[in-house]
């Protein structure tokens, strides 16, 4: 059913995103789908990397690391931005299409008041492609 599953992940917060990644690793085995790490960085110097170009090789070693969890193929994208957090939904939006993916698991929040304001990033992208979107929330006691 699924084929290739795209997966934002932020290198700097990595035990936030674990229920996400799980999730990502238990469907790429049961579809025997490919997965496809995304991250989106600055082109200044972060926290994560200096440099577009370092931040590409972290996010391939990470993607490599997950590899030897799962043993699914695995591919990366890398997005730079001038302004990573007013660009996200974007930015995430348009890589379903470049990188092909027909499913995104996404980590998420448990709603709250200020998303009629503010959407959320999953719900953003959800709304905005024809690929399907899997929304993880953290577990209820965290």
């Amino acid at each position: 059913m699924f084929k290739k599953i795209m997966v934002p992940v932020d290198l700097a917060h990595l035990e936030l995103i674990e229920p996400s990644l799980q999730a990502v690793a238990d469907l790429a085995r049961h579809y025997d789908a490919e997965i496809c790490y995304v991250g989106v960085t600055a082109n200044t110097p972060g926290s994560v990397a200096r440099t577009p170009q370092e931040y590409t090789q972290k996010l391939e070693a990470f993607a490599q690391e997950r590899h030897k969890v799962h043993g699914q193929p695995v591919t990366t994208h890398t997005i730079v931005s001038p302004d990573p957090i007013a660009d996200l939904d974007d930015d995430l939006i348009e890589a379903i299409d470049e990188v092909g993916a027909d499913l995104v698991v996404m980590p998420t929040h448990p709603p709250k008041h200020v998303d009629a304001i503010i959407p959320s990033h999953g719900g953003k992208v959800a709304s905005h492609t024809k690929a399907s979107v899997f929304l993880v929330r953290p577990s209820a006691g965290k």
